[in-house]
């Protein structure tokens, strides 16, 4: 084994060491409003479940050159934010909402996504996903950096969710009907591929 220091890397060695070890990671496509009223959509791959009890998730935004992302901003002045699950129909649309607009271009308009309202938040949410979940946000920090922080991480609260009626059965979400794709490295995603069970020991 190859042993390495990661206060010896470059921030760039750290993040292509992290995205190509830490895989398959789950996609959240995440909409905000910002104050003038804009919706911003984009794609963030540090995101995974907090807790069951309440219902939360987590989001890491991270800044570039300490610079904090449209995204975060919007989501720390509203306390609140909506997050769609990608799969395999949307991505491509999500994909194109990556890129870098300014705070009053809206990213869902690039990518002909459909604006839907949301029942509990001011703030809307796309059609195109099969799941989308409300959020209010719980806490927020900011982590990292050396002069000034690297990263804003976000709790969100799930206040409802959205899930299409077809990959929805007895409180159950059906994987493959979902078909979710998760981030790898570079340019590349992978779909969910094939299922094992392994039964968990008493």
């Amino acid at each position: 084994m190859i042993a390495i220091d990661p206060s010896k890397n470059t921030e760039r060695d750290n993040y292509k060491f992290l995205i190509g070890s830490i895989i398959p990671r789950p996609i959240a496509f995440v909409t905000s409003l910002s104050k003038d009223g804009v919706l911003n959509g984009a794609p963030f791959s540090y995101f995974n479940i907090v807790s069951a009890n309440p219902p939360m998730i987590s989001l890491a935004v991270q800044r570039s050159g300490g610079r904090q992302k449209d995204t975060a901003r919007n989501i720390i002045d509203n306390k609140e934010f909506v997050v769609h699950i990608v799969d395999e129909d949307n991505v491509v649309s999500v994909n194109q909402t990556a890129a870098s607009l300014p705070p009053n271009q809206s990213e869902i308009e690039l990518a002909n996504l459909t604006p839907v309202k949301s029942i509990k938040i001011a703030t809307l949410g796309v059609k195109e996903a099969k799941i989308r979940m409300e959020c209010r946000v719980e806490h927020t920090l900011e982590l990292g950096g050396t002069d000034s922080p690297g990263c804003d991480l976000i709790i969100g609260r799930i206040v409802q969710y959205h899930i299409k009626s077809d990959i929805y059965e007895n409180g159950r979400i059906d994987p493959q009907g979902l078909a979710a794709v998760s981030r790898l490295a570079g340019n590349y995603y992978a779909k969910i591929g094939e299922m094992f069970e392994i039964d968990r020991p008493q």
